[in-house]
């Protein structure tokens, strides 16, 4: 079968190898607007910012494995159109014909018209490129908008980098709407005692020249300004073809969309989780894993696709990883267990003596346990909320 995969990113790779296990003779092309080898994105806010990593280091695999293993690729091309009645994707006026069409276009950093229009100099963090600009110019002083996971990490690489930080964030507490407001607090207290000048509940009021106003009077002057106030899916190409969209491309529990012939995956992909509902993730793990269950829904999988979420954070010394979904305000109460005289950190999202999610900051055995408990059935909450009570582990 003729396969093709649109997006050169973890999704689209993965997808390749394993479209290549499961049909040696497939046809498979990789087409990418990118001019790099398909490549994971986690890196650019940590190890290639911080100087740590290669931009090769990124790479989900060299170039002579695309030629090993037949995998044609297309990079530096812009897929202009797709024809799903004839089965073609068309980059200008050359056409390529598909049995099955994988679209795994990712998202696009949403933007600041007003700081786009403006005399500042202002960055965005999606790509290589954009990591390796902005990497150049962590020396003086920066000036981020947006405290999500990505403008904290940003924030994070700048002091290690002995810029002078500023973060502005809307919100009354960083990642108040994913974490809440007590490990909220601990961000904050993070990033302030590392000398980011945090200002909370404030935002942009006004730009004048090269200088920026804030809604709390302060006055800055900008070396860079780097943007983080999330991303939209990249769905124009699946609209114009007539595929169902509504934050991101629709697709049903094994990722088919609604053209029989076309799959989405990563974070484009919004889909009919079996435990959640219409659910758009975009996270490094989802990428992975979905690109690996298109490839097998491409060739006839019905399975559903099932995973819970996961990601994680490196900030400073400090780590963080994440597993499960819980909708904001959708839970009971948050169980936050603290290890008294170090940086040990588990919390746990709970509703109907039921586990929906859970984190730990820099105690890297407990998400052993957070997976155990979010993937069982019933917990004893009353034993939760005592810290005394080691978490239970999947062997007990």
């Amino acid at each position: 079968m003729k396969m093709i995969i649109v997006g050169g990113g973890l999704a689209g790779a993965h997808a390749a190898e394993e479209l290549r296990k499961l049909g040696p003779e497939d046809e498979i092309t990789l087409i990418s607007a990118e001019s790099h080898l398909p490549y994971e994105r986690p890196p650019l806010s940590k190890g290639i910012l911080l100087g740590s990593s290669e931009p090769e280091g990124a790479f989900v695999h060299d170039a002579p494995w695309y030629a090993d293993n037949r995998v044609t690729l297309r990079l530096g091309a812009a897929v202009t159109s797709i024809d799903t009645s004839a089965r073609l994707v068309k980059i200008g006026s050359e056409e390529l014909s598909y049995d099955r069409l994988l679209l795994a276009t990712g998202s696009t950093p949403r933007h600041l018209a007003a700081l786009d229009d403006s005399e500042l100099n202002t960055l965005y963090l999606r790509t290589i490129d954009d990591a390796l600009t902005l990497k150049a110019q962590l020396n003086g002083k920066v000036l981020i908008v947006g405290a999500g996971w990505i403008g904290l990490e940003v924030a994070a690489a700048a002091r290690e980098a002995g810029a002078e930080v500023t973060v502005v964030e809307a919100a009354s507490l960083p990642l108040q709407r994913v974490i809440g407001d007590e490990l909220g607090t601990t961000i904050a207290e993070l990033h302030r005692s590392h000398g980011v000048d945090l200002r909370l509940s404030t935002s942009i009021a006004e730009i004048d020249g090269h200088d920026v106003i804030l809604s709390d009077g302060k006055r800055l002057t900008p070396d860079v300004v780097v943007v983080g106030i999330g991303a939209s899916p990249n769905t124009e190409l699946a609209q114009a073809a007539g595929l169902d969209t509504a934050n991101g491309i629709v697709v049903d529990a094994h990722l088919q969309s609604s053209d029989p012939d076309v799959f989405a995956a990563g974070d484009v992909a919004s889909q009919n989780h079996p435990d959640f509902g219409q659910l758009r993730v975009e996270h490094w793990d989802n990428a992975i894993e979905q690109g690996k269950h298109a490839a097998r829904a491409m060739h006839g999988d019905t399975t559903p696709y099932s995973r819970k979420p996961y990601f994680f954070t490196d900030q400073y010394d400090w780590g963080m990883e994440y597993y499960g979904h819980a909708a904001a305000g959708d839970v009971d109460e948050v169980i936050v267990r603290r290890t008294p005289g170090s940086n040990l950190i588990t919390a746990l999202w709970v509703k109907d003596s039921k586990v929906l999610a859970g984190l730990h900051f820099n105690d890297w055995d407990a998400i052993k346990s957070i997976r155990h408990l979010v993937d069982s059935d019933e917990v004893d909450v009353d034993a939760l909320r005592d810290p005394a009570n080691p978490l239970p582990s999947p062997a007990d």
